[in-house]
């Protein structure tokens, strides 16, 4: 069966799990061969599994500078081109401002900002050499970048100044680059979420911790924090991994091709999400 995403190539990060990992399979099974990266190599080979052939995987830090010239060569050398960009990779360490440390806001600043910002510059060469030999030709082939950010970032959130101001700035680059990179047919386009059900909105008595150098970082949110978040959402519930995935699958589509430069919201009509 034909997939709507035959010939195209994909690098996923934060591929390990959640979003990242329900991105990367859904890209797959309508025909995407996908490059998923994460730090975690146990969760890494679980995607791979899932992949069933479709796709490889490098298991490393993306805040080090040496990992996103290695994904975007392994996308060159295993499939011959890069066409879509997935900037998902990410977590939370969340605090009220006044107790927040320099750590806590560069923490996300490298993961949400920096990393995105690197792998971009590293693909550049090839999306952008790739777009001009399809206008020598006379061809018009769209390629996609999509940014994971989220409502913290378009509205703000309590208790997360730092991560609400990575994922600001990123929708600042994400709309910069679709000025200049737009005439080389590469739609730029951000998705902004709401709340999901993944270890950073999870219990936080059942969210386990993510380990930062030697500092162990407790990730999810209090029940009844939870419990709040939920009654916000007009349709009842947070998303899915496999529904926010969705979000992300329709911006790497043909019928996104001129959709550029936005902020899509998939917040379930979260009232925090409806305006920007």
């Amino acid at each position: 069966m034909t997939g709507v995403l035959d010939g195209r190539v994909a690098v996923v990060t934060g591929a390990g799990r959640g979003i990242g990992q329900a991105t990367a399979v859904l890209l797959a099974e309508h025909g995407a061969r996908v490059v998923a990266t994460d730090r975690d190599v146990a969760a890494l080979e679980g995607t791979l599994d899932l992949l069933d052939g479709r796709g490889t995987a490098i298991a490393a830090d993306l805040t080090d500078p040496e990992t996103p010239p290695q994904l975007v060569t392994r996308a060159v050398e295993a499939y011959g081109q890069l066409d879509i960009v997935v900037n998902n990779a990410g977590y939370t360490w969340d605090g009220i401002f006044h107790k927040m440390s320099d750590d806590q806001l560069t923490a996300m600043l490298d993961i949400h900002l920096l990393a995105p910002f690197r792998l971009l510059r590293a693909a550049a060469p090839v999306l952008r050499e790739a777009a001009k030999r399809d206008a020598a030709e006379g061809r018009e082939v769209f390629r996609k970048v999509v940014n994971v950010v989220s409502i913290s970032g378009t509205m703000g959130n309590v208790g997360q100044a730092n991560y609400s101001a990575a994922k600001s700035a990123l929708i600042g680059l994400t709309k910069t680059l679709a000025k200049e990179w737009g005439p080389l047919k590469i739609n730029m386009n951000a998705v902004a979420f709401g709340f999901v059900e993944t270890r950073l909105t999870a219990a936080t008595d059942e969210a386990g911790t993510f380990d930062r150098g030697d500092r162990q970082i407790q990730l999810g949110i209090p029940a009844e924090a939870r419990e709040r978040a939920a009654a916000q959402i007009p349709l009842g519930r947070a998303a899915t991994p496999a529904e926010a995935a969705g979000g992300i699958f329709l911006l790497c589509t043909p019928w996104s091709n001129f959709l550029h430069g936005q902020v899509v919201t998939v917040a379930g009509g979260q009232a925090e999400g409806m305006t920007f």
